[in-house]
């Protein structure tokens, strides 16, 4: 049977690393979500997302095509992050998805037991000089926009939510990724989960 693995945890978890890396160690396809916020430096098109407007996100939902969208009030104005249902194709293999608990929630409704959560937990410190060290790269820092980022997570991954998500497994990435990476490896290799 093939899966539907999704990535899920807190703001500056180091999320996109251990996606990057899976796909290549794994060969899993990547899921790649849309998003109406701005491309930051180092992003491409297709890669870390789509990047589209606000008329686009509306028409795709309107042919019924996304699945889930979280939308977020920032400093910045609206941002719409959402995954389509056109994104996903399970006909060829198990795929990679990376988001929010709430987003886990949603696509676990849609596609059920094929979607199996690999949650990332930080100890708060570290994220955060994580999170001021990759703001600090960027032309425009947007640093409100970080703690606002940093402090609503304590709220959407309170452990009431993860627990009634049904997340049991979590996987550390305070040390090295590929520390992390490695135990995620092992996990979906010994749970006989991916079965192309």
């Amino acid at each position: 049977m093939t899966r539907i693995f999704y990535i899920i945890g807190k703001s500056s978890s180091g999320k996109d690393s251990v996606y990057k890396r899976l796909i290549w160690k794994m060969g899993l396809k990547p899921i790649v979500l849309y998003t109406t916020r701005p491309i930051r430096e180092n992003e491409q098109e297709g890669r870390e997302y789509h990047f589209v407007k606000r008329d686009c996100f509306e028409k795709m939902k309107r042919m019924g095509d996304v699945i889930e969208e979280r939308i977020y009030n920032t400093i910045h104005g609206e941002w719409i992050y959402f995954t389509a249902r056109s994104s996903i194709d399970l006909s060829s293999g198990s795929c990679l998805g990376i988001g929010t608990l709430e987003s886990y929630v949603k696509m676990k409704e849609k596609f059920g037991e094929a979607v199996v959560p690999i949650y990332i937990e930080v100890e708060d410190g570290i994220r955060l000089s994580r999170a001021l060290e990759r703001e600090r790269l960027e032309a425009s820092p947007k640093y409100a926009e970080l703690c606002r980022r940093f402090l609503a997570d304590s709220e959407d991954f309170s452990e009431e939510n993860i627990k009634s998500s049904g997340i049991k497994m979590r996987f550390s990435n305070n040390g090295k990724v590929e520390e992390c990476v490695s135990e995620i490896i092992n996990f979906i290799k010994t749970s006989d989960l991916l079965v192309n």
